[in-house]
């Protein structure tokens, strides 16, 4: 736990709370009873109160590291082991990484049918990425953030891809790069395309542009919180499941239970949502290189 004197419901608030850095306007009341000096202060947030003060410009400092520093470690061990390739009979994680490559190469394949380097490179990067974001979720909920609370850090989220930030991130770079191929691929047909589909004619633009446009604009939403909302819930679960071992020594045995049998299922959970980040990405870039 990471207080001994917590309710279960402070216990879950805490272990849903980012590490947050930001401003807080002049004149707003700390925690700790002080008031803003003029002009505002950047600060590491305390509590959910100070959070919502410093609006949109916060950083989540906790989803940011931990994000970014997955990604580097993904790209130095495929790295590693693409510079250990040899012609003998691949063995161990070299065999791992190749059957993932060859895995989202026939993917690729079979769901993109246009002409882009791009794609099999963007696909293996989302699917690789999001799978060690989405394998945090397997780690003890209190390991981390009790070890690092000794160190001084109050709040820690150690799981990016139950952050909103992180997710509609990587789905707002997929709608970006959907925009560019569209335009760069179709032309002046991408227009024709919003204005005079599903009927077409020209009385219907107006109906056709909003029905498309909605439709261009949810694919993003979509994407995003779906990774979002899957693993949110997961987390939610491992926590409730976490708060159980408070609950008395009669519990600990059925807890433990629990939490194995659920991290087991979610081995499964973590594996599907990448994999749909990844179709789905490649799915809607295939359609932005369709031109009828």
């Amino acid at each position: 736990m990471a207080g001994d004197n917590q309710t279960v419901s402070e216990y879950i608030v805490h272990h849903l709370t980012n590490l947050t850095y930001g401003r807080l306007p002049e004149g707003f009341e700390r925690y700790d009873g002080s008031s803003v000096p003029d002009g505002g202060s950047w600060v590491m947030a305390h509590g959910a109160e100070e959070i919502s003060a410093m609006g949109f410009y916060a950083i989540h400092i906790d989803s940011m590291l931990w994000s970014v520093g997955l990604g580097i470690f993904f790209c130095w061990f495929f790295y590693r082991m693409a510079c250990l390739v040899s012609e003998d009979s691949p063995s161990g994680p070299i065999n791992f990484v190749e059957m993932v490559v060859e895995f989202i190469d026939n993917t690729v394949k079979d769901t993109f049918h246009g002409k882009n380097r791009l794609i099999a490179p963007l696909a293996l990067t989302i699917f690789v990425w999001v799978f060690l974001m989405n394998l945090m979720d397997l780690v003890p909920v209190d390991l981390i953030p009790y070890a690092l609370g000794l160190a001084g850090v109050e709040y820690q989220k150690i799981v990016p891809s139950t952050d909103p930030n992180i997710t509609m991130g990587m789905a707002v770079g997929v709608f970006i790069l959907m925009l560019f191929y569209s335009i760069k691929v179709k032309g002046f047909g991408f227009v024709k395309e919003l204005t005079m589909n599903p009927f077409n004619h020209p009385l219907f633009i107006p109906v056709n542009l909003f029905m498309e446009v909605v439709g261009l604009l949810a694919k993003p939403f979509s994407l995003g919180l779906r990774l979002f909302g899957n693993m949110y819930a997961g987390e939610m679960i491992f926590i409730l499941i976490a708060a159980l071992f408070s609950a008395g020594i009669m519990w600990v045995l059925p807890a433990a239970l629990l939490q194995l049998g659920w991290a087991i299922f979610h081995i499964l959970v973590i594996t599907l949502q990448a994999f749909i980040f990844m179709v789905l990405t490649v799915v809607y870039l295939s359609m932005a290189h369709e031109d009828h």
